[in-house]
């Protein structure tokens, strides 16, 4: 009869296809990471331009919305 060490081994093929499996999630969830943190940069790029173009024309757009008259 197998001792209870015995009995809970695991064999060493297994344990060699988990670790890959451990390091392939790893390796996905940084590429994830690092295209969340690219995609993250480019919006705030965007928003950065958006600001940029309100502070210089803002009164400009501001006024493009005032009712004139009979309007």
């Amino acid at each position: 009869m197998p001792s209870a060490s015995e009995h809970h081994q695991i064999p060493a093929e297994t344990q060699r296809h988990d670790d890959d499996q451990a390091q392939e999630t790893v390796q996905d969830l940084s590429a994830a990471a690092m295209l969340a943190q690219e995609q993250a940069d480019d919006l705030d790029a965007i928003l950065d331009d958006i600001e940029t173009v309100l502070e210089t024309n803002a009164e400009e757009y501001v006024n493009s919305f005032v009712q004139k008259g009979g309007e």
